[in-house]
């Protein structure tokens, strides 16, 4: 916190699953949830647009204090060239799970972070690989609503649909907020984080 009582780190995000990350690095924090628009652009790569995204989210996000540091994160699931973002419907979420059942992608998070009259970004990727899912499974996930605000309509922490059969990378990435980047931007704006070192392992641990 600042001197006057402030949250000095600003979440812009209303991901819970975010939140809960972040606490792990054990820096105080506010949400004050970016509106930024999260739309695709047509041709877009997944890493870039997940890059662009972040930024929006950061620049979108207002400062009530000088020194206050914004972080903001966008995940987008790369199907071989095809970038995933959040589903429009149901439609488009049983489509997007369709088309990830029983094959392999790329997870790209986006982190950018902004203070102390520095803007700093990084990109993690994971790669993932999907159990196959038969249309009856998919159904019966889109209409618990589950899959409406993640990217490629799913949650490799989803313990009823566990949909991922496996990953190489960072875990706490595909849930949407790398923590070993995370730490190390928000040193680099003067945020001490707590050491990431066995965070990352623990979460493996717990869910391979």
């Amino acid at each position: 916190m600042t001197s006057g009582g402030r949250f000095r780190l600003v979440l812009a995000s209303k991901s819970p699953r975010r939140a809960v990350l972040l606490r792990t690095l054990g820096v105080p924090f506010v949400v004050r949830a970016s509106e930024a628009a999260e739309e695709l652009l047509d041709g877009e790569l997944a890493w870039s647009a997940a890059r662009r995204l972040a930024f929006a989210k950061l620049h979108a996000t207002p400062r009530e204090s000088p020194d206050e540091v914004v972080l903001a994160a966008d995940t987008v699931v790369d199907l071989e060239g095809r970038p995933m973002g959040k589903p429009l419907d149901g439609r488009d979420a049983c489509s997007m799970l369709a088309a990830l059942s029983n094959r392999s992608h790329r997870v790209h998070t986006a982190v950018a972070v902004g203070g102390s009259g520095r803007t700093v970004l990084g990109v993690a990727t994971t790669l993932v690989s999907m159990r196959p899912f038969t249309s009856e499974e998919i159904e019966a996930y889109v209409a618990t609503g589950a899959p409406m605000d993640k990217a490629g309509s799913y949650a490799v922490q989803d313990e009823a649909f566990h949909p991922v059969r496996e990953w190489q990378g960072s875990y706490t990435n595909i849930v949407g907020l790398p923590l070993e980047l995370t730490a190390r931007l928000l040193g680099l704006v003067g945020v001490a984080a707590n050491d990431t070192c066995g965070l990352e392992n623990e979460y493996n641990r717990r869910r391979r």
